[in-house]
């Protein structure tokens, strides 16, 4: 089928390069020419291991193309998806929506026959009805379904995630012709039995945003069990296990740490809320979730200040770790964000390293020293932090760190290392759950 995928972010590009790989002939739009023009090179405008790949496979094969021109991209294809961005809008947490908008607009100017438009992106309850109705309004009388295919791509595995879905869900009102698209679209899925759910399109819409909300409660509930522990003497790393594996629970995102962040959590645990406001019926479990995630964060530094002290006015803290999770480049909302700035407003002086993330930080973080290597972060540093489980922070000579710290004391915010090896080499540690 032919494929119009408008908006080469993470959700566009990685959709993409993967429905080409199915054998769909894609072409990505985007309006930033330099992005459209560095993807012609093979240069990545994201961080995600094996996209590079995936898209110079495609584009040799003539499956997978970039361009500016959306119409052109529009003309004749079977469905278009919209794959732009909704953060949130300043002030008051709605999701912004205006990019979803402008690009039905344009796609509704472009459309030649009949066709099926897929919204993507995340978006809120009844954002597909107003997609539909302003392509009526921009052109009357157009034959076209609108339909929601919400996207669970984990940054860091996004390509595999995408390949071998744990569901596939797809909301339609009631059309045919959109279901058989839909269908043939992710045909390729059912060698592998992934089940492709058809729902009505709100219900679709709301299945993401409550995914993530109950993510994001899973990751704040051990995090403040992990509190409990540390006051009662207990282990949360076996109290994570315990509960998990009752397969009522499961034990994923029962890790102890320094809180949630990134591009989906923060962002649509605070849309469902104003969803929630919007329609007066208070999600007061998930403004917990969101109060909460807030604040551990910069406790984290606190923890880290209290671990050195108390006091940390002119010492230096090696950072290890600034993005919100492995495997990407992304710092949106990071813990590490919260800790820089709680360390540095006590006086401290942090230098940090990061396998992927250095260039996204030094856009947003000030008086930070970034290098090149966790050793280097840790000569002559009064504390090493772990705060990101980057697979190169797993393994490290903790005797050659502890021999070149001012201060031996080792800070390890996602419970990386057994305390017993830590000791051996002479290092103090404090983690999260664990006394």
């Amino acid at each position: 089928m032919r494929i119009a995928m408008i908006g080469t972010g993470y959700v566009g590009l990685v959709s993409g390069a993967c429905f080409s790989d199915f054998g769909h002939d894609v072409v990505c739009v985007d309006k930033d020419q330099a992005k459209i023009d560095a993807l012609h090179r093979n240069v990545m405008p994201i961080y995600e291991p094996g996209l590079d790949v995936l898209v110079a496979s495609n584009v040799r094969a003539g499956r997978l193309t970039f361009t500016t021109d959306l119409k052109s991209a529009v003309d004749g294809a079977d469905a278009v998806f919209i794959a732009v961005g909704t953060p949130s809008r300043r002030g008051d947490g709605h999701a912004d929506l205006s990019y979803v908008y402008a690009a039905t607009r344009e796609i509704a100017q472009a459309i030649t026959g009949p066709i099926v438009v897929v919204t993507k992106s995340t978006v809120p309850v009844g954002t597909g009805d107003e997609v539909e109705r302003i392509i009526h309004e921009e052109r009357p009388g157009t034959t076209v379904a609108v339909v929601s295919n919400p996207e669970f791509l984990r940054e860091g595995a996004a390509i595999d995630d995408f390949k071998r879905p744990d569901r596939v869900v797809v909301g339609i009102n009631d059309d045919e012709r959109a279901r058989e698209v839909m269908s043939e679209i992710y045909r390729p899925l059912y060698l592998n039995s992934s089940p492709l759910l058809f729902t009505s399109r709100r219900t679709s819409e709301l299945i993401k945003y409550a995914a993530n909300a109950f993510l994001a409660t899973k990751i704040t509930f051990i995090n403040e069990i992990a509190d409990l522990c540390e006051a009662v003497g207990a282990d949360v790393k076996d109290v994570s296990r315990g509960i998990g594996l009752d397969n009522r629970i499961g034990s994923k995102f029962l890790h102890a740490g320094p809180g949630y962040g990134g591009s989906c959590f923060p962002k649509d645990t605070l849309a469902l809320l104003q969803t929630g406001g919007d329609n007066e019926t208070p999600l007061r479990i998930v403004e917990a979730v969101v109060q909460v995630n807030d604040a551990r964060k910069r406790a984290m530094g606190r923890k880290v200040i209290k671990a050195m002290g108390g006091d940390v006015r002119g010492k230096t803290v090696g950072l290890l770790g600034l993005t919100f999770k492995p495997n990407t480049d992304d710092m949106r909302d990071a813990p590490s964000l919260a800790i820089i700035q709680a360390l540095q407003d006590a006086g401290a002086v942090v230098k940090a390293h990061d396998p992927e993330g250095v260039e996204q930080a030094k856009r947003i973080v000030k008086d930070v020293e970034f290098v090149d290597s966790p050793y280097v972060a840790a000569d002559g540093a009064d504390a090493l932090v772990i705060v990101t489980e980057w697979d190169a922070y797993r393994a490290l000579d903790l005797r050659r760190i502890a021999g070149t710290l001012k201060t031996p004391i080792l800070v390890d915010l996602r419970n990386v290392y057994p305390k017993a090896e830590v000791k051996r080499a002479g290092l103090t540690l404090t983690q999260v759950g664990r006394v």
